[in-house]
């Protein structure tokens, strides 16, 4: 909803499980949980269902409104803008820690998982800027994965460079002491940071929304043709593939 300029309003959920998932500790956490997000987005529970499972779930339905149109996934042109929000590649390294397959310090462990447990979105950015926008997609599956979905449609092309791709300062000094790639982790997924296109005489705007909303927004790169080269220092699209 928040990358298509939709503030999110109300959620339904549902859960299922049993009394070894439901007892009072797990309820409590699950409570403030939903508590605090609540509180950030400033959305509201209006519904749900509860059933008995050996398996532990959760289902939420989450509904918003939006005054103007929502911004649609293949409007892309030729010459656009690409940007992003935010950083990526933290929640990628997050994964790693709690896979145990990255050794990081305690600060490094803690922020990290946060960002994988937490990713910062921006919706206040979203729905201001959506006049402005030609395309939008969140970046779940990957920056060169979810980009693809962005332009196959119409069968364009773009040019991303690498070196612009907005990381935090935790990753870069962690990429500078384990040696790794920068290319290696910026499009392994879980970021849902918004990744949007915008023709470039808005380049003002975005700036002066970004400014106003306090949220990070970085230029990457832009649309092309499809005979184009694809991205600068970049060899395979790395990501998440659905298999079903």
């Amino acid at each position: 909803l928040i990358c298509k300029g939709i503030k999110p309003r109300y959620y339904l959920m549902s859960g299922s499980g049993n009394k070894k998932f439901f007892n009072k500790k797990n309820l409590s956490s699950i409570h403030k949980g939903l508590k605090e997000e609540q509180k950030k987005f400033k959305i509201t529970l209006v519904g749900g269902d509860t059933t008995n499972s050996n398996i532990l779930s959760f289902t939420f339905v989450v509904v918003g409104y939006s005054h103007k149109t929502p911004i649609c996934r293949y409007n892309a042109k030729i010459n656009d803008d690409i940007y992003v929000t935010g950083n990526l590649g933290d929640s990628f390294i997050g994964l790693k820690a709690l896979q145990k397959k990255i050794k990081l310090t305690s600060y490094e462990q803690k922020y990290f998982e946060k960002a994988y447990f937490l990713p910062q979105l921006y919706p206040n950015f979203s729905s201001k800027v959506s006049p402005f926008i030609s395309s939008s997609i969140d970046i779940s599956d990957g920056l060169f994965q979810d980009i693809n979905k962005l332009i196959k449609i119409k069968s364009l092309n773009y040019f991303i460079d690498i070196l612009k791709v907005p990381i935090s300062s935790n990753l870069k000094l962690l990429l500078f002491k384990k040696k790794i790639n920068k290319k290696n982790v910026i499009s392994r997924g879980d970021d849902y940071q918004i990744l949007f296109t915008s023709k470039k005489r808005f380049r003002s705007k975005i700036i002066k929304i970004s400014k106003l909303s306090h949220t990070k927004v970085t230029r990457i790169g832009f649309v092309t043709a499809s005979n184009k080269k694809k991205q600068r220092n970049f060899t395979k699209n790395i990501g998440y593939t659905h298999n079903f």
